[in-house]
């Protein structure tokens, strides 16, 4: 007899594989294990539950058809044969594996449809994905315990906002912010939201769902309430001991159980980049939350994320944390540690005293796009957490956006199930093969040159607040940086990879890696290029209009490359947020999020958090980043004048705001007709393949 979720499982191979082959499932005495062969064009899969299975499927594809499924690999993948192979099993080494971000639900998924949810499920479930965070309704559940509080529709959609911004929203670090919220929004993500988690729990995934933090709107706020800031954006926030706090936590649950059920886990972030407001403040919001959560669901879990405690490590010091954390019941806290791979919190809180914990890699900060990443960090670090005396409970992923830099997620993904992992360098070899669905060894060395060059950084090598790059970053005359610090390579290893890439000859994937990894060397060849302009007018006085030039062009080019990509397009993404709207203002609303986010984040006279998303995307190359340098270098010759850095840099300052605004308000011009992409890189490493050689004489010993 076929196991209850038989259906779920069979859905999947149709979509994955075209299910031209048939597909038999039984289930299988365990935990969180699988069995799987192929005999006589069948494919067999005995699984301890549906997400086993679907690993299943995933691993049989992997190691007897060579074909791994990625972000962006092209599907159904039409098998219309299956290799013959031995029985293959697998056991999870960790109970859990979690997904996703608030911010991702921002830098993402914001304009997502169903068809673009149906998929990205489907890789959850093929690489065993557990427990996914999800946001997409929580509107129409804030709307509705909002109204039963007595705001009105259009009080209630000044205060959520912009749809771009609600991740935000939900952290309790902003409200009323580029919005109103489109009036018809709230029920179609109620909609969608719904399916997404009907699809999920099918595959037997626990979702994590939004809980209140305390932040809520001026209208209801008593008399005892507060104004924090975040980035310099005001909120309201209850006290703790307002009974108010219980009420609003215990009314948000309510209204969700109510619309998308739940399976009592809540995440809830009140002190996100945010000190709290008193010595007493953690506790009392830690008992204010878990109480108002188990007044609604005796069963609830609040899952809390460890970010607060790096970011603002200086206020939570080793005494107060472990303090927080014995306040709080053991079966009541998970705390994800966010960003293990480059600062994990729990060697310095001793497994958090005791309290379930998940291992998570982050990465990505807003969606940049340069390929970078730390895999030989984050490989270590996994064992060292799975080996530790506390270990965690589960891995995840935690990135603030999704599809970049596949190889450092997979990585994760497979020490998940993988107890004897391979050398990582045989590991990104193969993975690189798999990627590609090939057995060329010119695969296995693009990648092997990868791993030796932008896969081998510093692990903080892209947090926000480091330097990124010159093509990303807000023009100004103070101090440049120092671009050799973002060449943490040798030239010649990135190069290789790109050669070899370009002589792979494939579409799909291959061309995606190409791209991005000869953007990886033009965003460094104009990092060099503003680096020779300034010493230059800094010892002549006067500005070279050659060295200008030749800094200009490599944005066009730059732009050029990326535009040969849909996903790396400025138009692909404004288009996604243009057709969820209804009307001229819900259009306007949605334009407005989906530019602003990736530029000036807030409003174009605040800096905090310019360029924060750093996306190399056309469109936004072009025009965008280029017409700020060329203001830089307009506003130079008074810079380099004796006293004149001060005007040039208000002048500037001003460029940049109209700048902002008008690109927020109206895009860039029309985008041209992409070319080829290998036709385009090709002419990239023609052009500056020499030169990008040369740099390596400039790297820091």
């Amino acid at each position: 007899m076929s196991p209850p979720w038989n259906s779920a499982v069979q859905g999947l191979w149709a979509r994955v594989t075209g299910g031209a082959r048939p597909l038999r499932v039984a289930g299988l005495k365990g935990v969180r294990r699988f069995a799987v062969h192929a005999d006589g064009g069948v494919l067999h899969v005995a699984a301890s539950d549906a997400l086993s299975a679907c690993v299943a499927v995933h691993r049989y594809l992997i190691e007897a058809c060579g074909v791994r499924v990625t972000w962006d690999t092209a599907l159904p993948l039409g098998l219309t044969e299956l290799p013959g192979s031995p029985v293959i099993t697998g056991q999870a080494r960790v109970a859990e594996f979690y997904y996703l971000n608030f911010c991702t639900f921002g830098y993402s998924t914001p304009y997502w449809d169903w068809a673009d949810w149906e998929r990205e499920i489907d890789w959850m479930a093929l690489h065993g994905v557990t427990m996914p965070l999800s946001l997409t309704g929580h509107e129409a559940v804030l709307t509705k315990a909002y109204g039963r509080l007595g705001l009105s529709d259009g009080e209630i959609r000044a205060f959520l906002g912009g749809p771009g911004y609600l991740p935000w929203l939900y952290m309790g670090c902003l409200d009323s912010f580029a919005g109103p919220m489109p009036a018809a929004w709230a029920d179609r993500q109620l909609d969608l939201g719904r399916r997404i988690l009907d699809r999920e729990r099918s595959f037997g995934m626990t979702p994590v769902l939004p809980a209140f933090t305390g932040h809520l709107p001026a209208g209801l706020a008593p008399a005892g309430a507060r104004t924090r800031q975040w980035q310099g954006l005001p909120t309201t926030v209850l006290d703790p001991g307002d009974p108010l706090f219980r009420r609003l936590t215990t009314e948000i649950v309510t209204a969700q159980r109510e619309l998308l059920g739940t399976d009592h886990l809540y995440a809830a972030d009140p002190f996100i980049e945010m000190i709290p407001a008193d010595a007493d403040s953690p506790a009392a919001v830690a008992d204010a939350i878990v109480g108002g959560l188990r007044a609604a669901d005796p069963a609830a879990t609040w899952v809390l994320q460890s970010w607060p405690f790096s970011y603002q490590e200086h206020y939570w010091s080793r005494e107060r944390a472990d303090r927080f954390l014995a306040g709080l019941p053991d079966d009541s806290v998970l705390i994800l540690d966010l960003w293990a791979e480059a600062e994990p919190q729990w060697p310095r809180l001793d497994g958090y005293a005791g309290r379930p914990w998940i291992w998570n890699g982050l990465l990505n900060f807003g969606g940049r796009t340069e390929p970078v990443a730390d895999l030989p960090s984050a490989a270590r670090n996994i064992e060292q957490a799975l080996a530790a005396h506390r270990p965690p409970d589960g891995l995840g992923l935690t990135m603030e956006a999704i599809h970049t830099n596949p190889a450092f997620f997979e990585l994760i993904a497979d020490r998940a199930w993988t107890t004897s992992p391979s050398a990582l360098s045989d590991w990104l070899q193969t993975f690189g093969q798999q990627r590609y669905a090939t057995t060329s060894a010119t695969a296995a060395a693009a990648w092997r040159h990868l791993g030796a060059s932008v896969l081998a950084a510093d692990a903080r090598a892209i947090f926000p607040e480091r330097f990124i790059s010159i093509l990303v970053a807000r023009p100004g005359y103070d101090a440049s940086p120092s671009v050799a610090e973002a060449l943490f390579y040798d030239p010649a290893d990135l190069l290789d990879a790109c050669r070899a890439l370009l002589d792979l000859d494939l579409p799909g994937p291959a061309e995606d890696d190409l791209v991005l990894s000869c953007a990886a060397m033009l965003v460094r060849i104009i990092d060099f290029r503003y680096a020779a302009l300034v010493a230059a007018a800094s010892s002549t006085g006067r500005v070279d209009p050659d060295l200008s030039a030749r800094f200009l062009t490599a944005f066009d080019d730059i732009d050029d490359l990326v535009a040969t990509r849909p996903s790396l397009r400025l138009d692909t993404w404004v288009d996604r947020a243009r057709r969820r709207a209804d009307d001229p203002e819900s259009r306007r609303v949605l334009e407005d999020n989906a530019r602003r986010i990736l530029t000036v984040w807030t409003t174009a006279d605040d800096p905090h958090l310019d360029n924060y998303a750093a996306r190399i995307w056309s469109g936004l190359v072009a025009g965008y980043y280029k017409t700020r340098w060329e203001s830089w270098l307009r506003h130079l010759p008074r810079a380099l004048a004796p006293g004149g850095r001060a005007a040039a840099q208000a002048a500037l300052d001003a460029d940049l705001v109209r700048l902002a605004d008008t690109f927020i308000t109206a895009g860039p011009p029309p985008a041209q007709p992409a070319g080829d992409a290998r036709q385009v890189a090709r002419h990239v490493l023609d052009r500056y393949g020499d030169e990008f050689q040369a740099i390596e004489r400039s790297i820091p010993q």
